[in-house]
């Protein structure tokens, strides 16, 4: 009894939190339910059909959101998988101070998304924010509408997005690199491999999960992006920044349809899900070549 003893907690809270409301989630999106008025019963496939079938405004809008959510995917998470490995590299290396640039470049990751989105609401600000007038003062064009125009937005959601978890994932490389072992690169430097050489036959080869990894739930953060659309750029303009998910919590929130907003999640969790079996199928792949 001794192991389900230590796994019952986790599996409690696990069941409570996570599986329990999945169960829940996938019950709903079969019904007709607007909240505080009579559910209208079990409808079966019918929200699914319905966002589906392309017709209607719930729809189409849940689809232009979707297309959001995969623009924002698409420029985020090669940044975000490029850079913090970059940025790991570069704090691998014995130098006086990398513990201070270590906790320098995670810090932001300690942020909530309110402080986060606010605080940069404010610097990129067209008006009043200090982003334009320092541009200003280097002689660069300094009346650039960061949060209401395209594709300003997306270079503002980007790279706040950015700027905000590279140390996470940098994090995740750092304890990666510091498990491959070092006379491998001993011995590639006796067969004269330089250091480009060195990360293609050495380093990346031992990486190679640990970069599926992050790619997959880089992949998965990205497309549940909300707080970033909703505090910095408020999804203007004209929603065009308005991700699914921001869509579904309007559904759900505000127009009280849980079915409908029950069927969007679970439309969105699929395309997560096999966006996530596409990772893992080219990862294998590559490993094979």
């Amino acid at each position: 009894m001794t192991p389900y003893l230590f796994l019952g907690p986790f599996l409690i809270l696990f069941t409570v939190f996570v599986l329990a409301p999945i169960l829940v989630l996938a019950w709903s999106s079969t019904r007709q339910w607007i909240l505080g008025f009579d559910s209208g019963g079990f409808v079966g496939w019918a929200n699914y059909a319905s966002l589906l079938s392309g017709e209607g405004v719930l729809s189409e809008e849940f689809w232009r959101g979707m297309r959001v959510t995969a623009i924002f995917t698409v420029l985020s998470v090669p940044l975000l998988v490029t850079i913090p490995f970059a940025l790991a590299l570069l704090l691998n290396l014995r130098f006086r101070g990398r513990t201070v640039f270590r906790a320098l470049y995670f810090a932001p990751y300690v942020l909530g998304v309110a402080v986060v989105g606010v605080l940069w609401h404010f610097l990129l600000d067209a008006q009043v924010g200090p982003v334009n007038h320092l541009l200003g003062a280097l002689g660069l064009p300094d009346s650039i509408a960061w949060t209401t125009s395209l594709p300003a937005a997306w270079v503002s959601l980007v790279g706040v997005t950015v700027w905000w978890t590279v140390g996470f994932n940098a994090v995740i490389y750092l304890a990666a690199l510091q498990e491959v072992p070092a006379e491998l690169y001993e011995a590639a430097r006796v067969d004269g491999a330089g250091a480009w050489r060195r990360l293609w036959t050495v380093t990346i080869p031992h990486m190679h999960r640990v970069l599926q990894f992050v790619v997959v739930i880089t992949i998965i953060a990205s497309a549940n992006m909300y707080g970033q659309s909703a505090l910095i750029t408020n999804e203007q303009p004209g929603g065009a920044t308005r991700t699914a998910i921001g869509y579904i919590a309007q559904t759900g929130m505000q127009s009280y349809d849980i079915g409908m907003a029950s069927a969007m999640s679970m439309a969105l969790a699929l395309c997560l899900i096999l966006a996530s079996l596409l990772v893992n199928q080219l990862f294998r792949f590559v490993g094979k070549v």
